[in-house]
């Protein structure tokens, strides 16, 4: 009897012992560890919200996202207090045109907005880090190339830098074609009377969708469409789940949300699995299939691992797979927002519609749109240029050190996580003037360079090493579509089009965007 109440005794205080050491790590990492973090900034000079417990600045960035998406704004007002409130009320509190700090749960965000310092960040690819912290839920999406580092980068680099090669663009241009006079197609029929009111989102999405299905895995859009279909369900969830605190470990929790996260991921993974299995299955065959990107990547990953020795210096199954999710979703949405945000600023602006459609007949006329041509269109390319300052895909980039590292005049201590911030940066007036919130495609004339003064204060597709890999690929894409919605139609924002820019994941039009076509 006494052994058996020794025994409890001794179970007791281990038991004891663990909750306090585990219910003192917690109260660490929501109390104690966040009030020092922010005395240390405070520092360094920088200014912030104040830390509130847990939750940090996460309830009332919801609350203010719910308010400012409740209602649209005009077509001239500035887009960033819609677009992210909260930040952008934070910068004019506490930033004044420097940097700042804000609470995401109980990890302080420091908020770049000094060109000079963004330069060095993306210049620094090895310190400053894509790894994010928070909610590992948000890597479900997509990962490959452009969440892994270090060596690891280097190596995925290396091996799919051969399927963005200029030539291989060249090769592309085919499917870019018959895929976009599928579309043109279809609202040619749906402007049999001449004029027609169309909401053109969806339209330019299975665009998007159909160049990636042909480019990057040599198949249809039909093939691809559930995986499409899959990942914009899985990027509503991904946002709902960063719009909460993140408690270790709650991911293996069997909730309805991880649990449909994980089956959509099953679902994509076994999709591109048997895309995969096939080409290789072919491959292996002696069947030629390096003409797509999916090819490409394959066959270069081969030859690393032929060249090495070692097929631990290529990549594995898995990581091709998340190479392709990210070929899915990054090449399909940048794209469609680009030109989604084009039309309607083109729609708006008819003015420089016409100017850049007289371009178009002028280098092609009615000829089938060619590399070199659309390497030369002047027009064109500012106006692309100005859409991605005013609605870039992406609002801020982000990333980490590992180390407390000096930035500029400032120390970050271990862990600390930073937001670059292009959407403040793009629409600066200290950088673009006065008429910052206006569509002026002349600002680019003499190129960027010249446009930004010199500074890194544009950067729709990131920068410096870690640039995207498929800038080049979009941008030709977007090109070609614009001169053949050009040449078929004009077009202007339908009366019943509402003003609505915001994002998930990506920038986009909350209500679609209608708009009146008129073939030409």
């Amino acid at each position: 009897m006494e052994l058996n109440f020794s025994m409890i005794n001794t179970v007791v205080c281990v038991v004891g012992v663990i909750v306090m050491i585990y219910g003192w790590r917690f109260f660490n990492w929501i109390w104690l560890k966040p009030k020092k973090m922010d005395k240390f900034l405070r520092k360094q000079g920088l200014n912030g919200t104040p830390y509130k417990f847990l939750y940090g600045d996460i309830k009332e960035m919801v609350q203010m996202t719910a308010v400012a998406k409740s209602k649209p704004i005009n077509l001239n007002d500035n887009i960033v207090p819609r677009v992210m409130p909260f930040l952008y009320n934070s910068a004019k509190t506490y930033g004044e045109g420097k940097n700042f700090f804000t609470w995401m749960g109980p990890r302080p965000l420091v908020h770049v907005i000094e060109p000079a310092l963004i330069r060095e960040i993306l210049a620094n690819y090895s310190q400053f880090l894509k790894k994010r912290g928070g909610n590992p839920l948000r890597n479900i999406l997509a990962r490959g190339l452009a969440n892994v580092e270090a060596d690891q980068w280097a190596k995925h680099r290396k091996i799919i830098n051969p399927a963005f090669h200029v030539e291989k663009l060249k090769d592309m241009l085919p499917a870019f074609y018959v895929s976009c006079s599928e579309m043109i197609n279809k609202w040619e029929e749906l402007t049999k009377e001449r004029s027609s009111e169309v909401d053109v989102y969806p339209h330019l999405q299975t665009f998007t969708s159909d160049v990636i299905s042909r480019t990057a895995f040599g198949s249809s859009y039909q093939e691809g469409r559930k995986i499409f279909e899959l990942q914009k369900e899985q990027a509503v969830l991904v946002i709902k789940a960063t719009q909460s605190v993140y408690i270790p470990g709650s991911r293996f929790l069997p909730t309805k949300s991880n649990r449909r996260m994980k089956e959509i991921d099953r679902e994509i993974k076994g999709s591109i699995k048997k895309i995969i299995n096939k080409r290789v299955t072919a491959m292996k065959a002696g069947e030629s299939s390096s003409d797509d990107l999916l090819g490409i990547l394959l066959d270069s990953n081969y030859k690393e691992i032929k060249q090495q020795g070692d097929k631990n210096l290529g990549l594995s199954i898995d990581e091709v797979i998340e190479e392709c999710k990210l070929f899915y979703f990054a090449g399909q949405e940048t794209t469609a927002n680009l030109l989604i945000w084009a039309m309607i600023l083109l729609g708006q602006h008819t003015n420089w519609q016409d100017r850049a459609r007289d371009e178009v007949l002028k280098v092609f006329g009615e000829r089938k749109p060619h590399f070199d041509g659309l390497s030369h269109l002047k027009v064109i390319n500012m106006i692309l240029h100005e859409v991605l300052r005013l609605y870039p895909a992406g609002i801020v980039l982000e990333r980490m050190i590992h180390e407390e590292t000096t930035l500029g005049n400032t120390t970050l201590p271990t862990g600390s996580l930073l937001y670059l911030h292009m959407m403040l940066l793009h629409h600066d007036s200290d950088t673009w003037g006065d008429d910052v919130h206006e569509f002026k495609p002349e600002r680019f004339a003499e190129g960027v360079s010249k446009a930004t003064k010199g500074q890194a204060s544009y950067f729709p597709f990131g920068g410096g090493p870690r640039i995207c890999i498929a800038q080049n690929f979009a941008m030709l894409e977007a090109k070609l579509a614009l001169v053949m919605i050009l040449r078929g139609f004009s077009f202007e924002l339908s009366p019943s089009y509402v003003h609505a820019p915001h994002t998930i994941i990506t920038l986009q039009p909350q209500f679609g965007a209608k708009l009146t076509l008129h073939k030409l």
